[in-house]
């Protein structure tokens, strides 16, 4: 609130949470304590699990990549166990924190190397399929979006409680394609083919 007579108090305007800032990205400097990197290296070597790499571009609502978006990933580690203190059961590695962040490059690409998650619990006692969390960060945008990465290969995606809620036309926005060790997510803003975001 101003602090000068002559301008009328009232409540600082809104801002974005972009552009993208390199400082705000990078462990060991402006966050020492988060034991992660920034450059899509989720799980270190040696992390039990099937490595996997989840990658895509982010588009906005005229279909042109983000070239300086950043995205956040959460996820369970392979016996659906997050790095969590409410989660409270024994984890096979105690190092893998399920935490990663990756920009977008030129053309939107984002990459993260991972393992593959486990099924994790969901409402009501119901298993939820393995998945990934998603939030993205872009400038223009005042909160983050947030959204989830599924795995095609996976029968647990027919019975999730958490992708039953979305319209069977949608359910696509959120299934990650599979080449190899390799998943595909693209993500889409807005517009045609718009992702479903969750609001959390």
């Amino acid at each position: 609130m101003s602090t000068d007579s002559t301008r009328p108090e009232g409540i600082t305007p809104s801002q974005t949470v972009g552009p993208f800032f390199h400082y705000g990205l990078t462990p060991g400097t402006a966050y020492p304590h988060v034991p992660v990197s920034a450059d899509g290296h989720v799980a270190a070597a040696g992390t039990p699990g099937e490595r996997i790499v989840l990658t895509g571009r982010v588009f906005d609502g005229a279909g042109e990549p983000v070239p300086d978006a950043m995205l956040e990933i959460w996820q369970a580690d392979s016996d659906g166990r997050y790095a969590h203190p409410g989660d409270g059961r024994a984890r096979q590695s105690n190092s893998f924190m399920g935490f990663g962040r990756s920009d977008t490059r030129a053309d939107g690409t984002y990459r993260f190397e991972t393992v593959k998650p486990g099924k994790v619990p969901g409402p009501g006692g119901r298993e939820q399929a393995p998945h990934i969390l998603v939030a993205v960060f872009g400038r223009g945008m005042l909160k983050q979006l947030f959204t989830r990465a599924y795995f095609e290969d996976e029968a647990a995606n027919a019975s999730d409680p958490i992708l039953a809620l979305v319209p069977e036309a949608r359910r696509g926005t959120l299934i990650a394609k599979r080449h190899g060790d390799t998943y595909t997510l693209d993500i889409r803003l807005q517009g045609e083919g718009e992702t479903v975001f969750f609001a959390v």
